[in-house]
């Protein structure tokens, strides 16, 4: 066995991947990330989905990959400039509804929405509002992390953060966590 991905990559994943490094966005979910993402999002049939971090789009042109034609997906992100070019390569997919607005506010004003799939990629659902997102997932719904492994673009101190979410995740008994040493470090975990 070997870590090849050899399923087809989504129609837009490589003009995506070109206008992300032509944009200088150094954040994007590696590509074995993104291969998980589209074989969970598989197992979702007519489901809801929440990407909480777009940025370019590269992780949800995978998501998109792997939904069917009764599924959507709502993406969030702060920063326009990168958003536009998820908006250029995937925005007329009828499953996709692309947000521009802060974590925070949006979580705020969706404390009552419920999804079967959240992706939290950025701050808001990962280290900052926590509980308010997973109180978003349907009973047997995914909530999937990455970059839990040290990253090379972590802040000081950034360490223990992921160290305490990991360990309040594992302490929740609503939540079947697994933890993979993998990729850069993927948590996922089942809602009771």
């Amino acid at each position: 066995m070997n870590q090849d991905i050899r399923q087809p990559l989504p129609a837009a994943y490589l003009s995506i991947d070109e206008a992300t490094k032509a944009s200088g966005f150094t954040m994007a979910s590696d590509i074995y990330t993104c291969s998980l993402l589209k074989t969970l999002a598989a197992s979702k049939p007519g489901g809801k989905f929440l990407e909480l971090g777009t940025g370019t789009g590269l992780s949800t042109a995978w998501i998109l990959d792997g939904m069917d034609a009764h599924a959507t997906l709502v993406s969030i992100d702060n920063d326009a400039r990168f958003l536009e070019i998820a908006e250029n390569h995937l925005g007329g997919d009828p499953r996709l509804t692309l947000v521009h607005t802060d974590g925070e506010d949006w979580v705020n004003a969706h404390l009552g929405e419920r999804y079967d799939y959240i992706f939290a990629d950025t701050w808001h659902g990962k280290y900052l509002m926590l509980d308010q997102v997973l109180n978003m997932l349907n009973p047997g719904a995914f909530y999937i992390i990455d970059d839990m492994l040290p990253q090379p673009n972590w802040p000081e101190g950034h360490d223990q953060k992921a160290l305490n979410l990991i360990e309040y995740l594992d302490s929740r008994s609503d939540l079947s966590v697994t933890k993979q040493v993998w990729a850069t470090g993927i948590i996922f975990a089942v809602k009771y």
